[in-house]
């Protein structure tokens, strides 16, 4: 890894919370909160500087009932996250995790993207748009990270899937690599290897493979806490495939340190450790 991780991850004597970003997770409704609560507590452990989760009205009591440092504000739609963007200091968004795959989730998705904000796009927001993904594409810029697994690619790009299950020749950093091209925007590839390419072709690894614990990232929610740790590196203000490296390799490094018996909600409390491991 060619990023300096110290001086990205520390925190400044003279900065405060504005310094480092302001993330607004937006969460789905009543019993589905707790992918966008998992996000939200990824991306506040890895330094942002505040962090919103963003819930239908009738979903607030159950989000606040849950959580601390982390605030949480009534947004029904695309009219509300519109009216609620117009704070300038909410820097990154996160949209995906519980978020549905109704028609609301389009129109969020498609708001989010309008404001040109940096975005992390997970999970729900990228199977909505499995039957119409050049709808998604034509709205993505360059600040974007989408961070689709095998299933959620094959959705989004089937002929790039194809290709790399049926030609030997054909890496997944090649399909990585193709995808970004195609959806303006930086993708990474989750799965026992992970492979980031920013729109340019630029492709980095991240080979969990060969770490010890990495298999116990396979548990519920374990992605939803990787796309809070990109989306508070968003915040913090590393561009799309530096944040998507760094936040691939600290959520490795935090399943091996805390071992086997992980689950999601592990992976966020490990962290303060891991990061004091690196030299903090």
């Amino acid at each position: 890894m060619g990023l300096d991780t110290k001086a990205i991850l520390d925190k400044a004597q003279a900065a405060n919370k504005f310094s480092h970003g302001h993330v607004l997770v937006l969460s789905g409704g009543v019993g589905k909160t707790g992918a966008a609560r998992l996000a939200a507590r990824g991306a506040l452990r890895i330094g942002a500087g505040l962090v919103t989760i963003g819930c239908p009205r009738n979903a607030l009591s159950e989000i606040a009932s849950q959580v601390t440092s982390i605030m949480c504000i009534p947004l029904d739609g695309a009219p509300g996250l519109v009216e609620f963007l117009t704070d300038p200091r909410i820097n990154a968004l996160c949209l995906g995790p519980g978020l549905g795959l109704g028609a609301d989730t389009q129109a969020l998705v498609l708001a989010a993207l309008e404001s040109k904000r940096k975005t992390v796009l997970d999970a729900d927001a990228l199977s909505r748009f499995e039957r119409f993904p050049d709808v998604l594409f034509g709205a993505a810029h360059k600040d974007v990270v989408i961070t689709p697994h095998a299933g959620e690619f094959q959705r989004l790009f089937p002929d790039l899937a194809e290709k790399l299950n049926e030609n030997s020749d054909y890496s997944k950093l090649n399909a990585t690599r193709d995808a970004a091209a195609r959806a303006g925007c930086t993708v990474l590839f989750k799965g026992a290897s992970t492979t980031i390419s920013d729109a340019s072709g630029a492709t980095r690894l991240v080979e969990g493979a060969k770490v010890k614990h990495s298999a116990w990232l396979a548990t519920a929610g374990s992605g939803d806490v990787l796309a809070g740790f990109i989306a508070g590196l968003l915040g913090r203000g590393l561009p799309g495939a530096d944040a998507a490296e760094l936040g691939a390799i600290l959520h490795l490094k935090c399943a091996n340190s805390f071992g086997p018996g992980l689950i999601a909600e592990d992976l966020p409390e490990e962290l303060p450790k891991v990061i004091s491991a690196m030299g903090l």
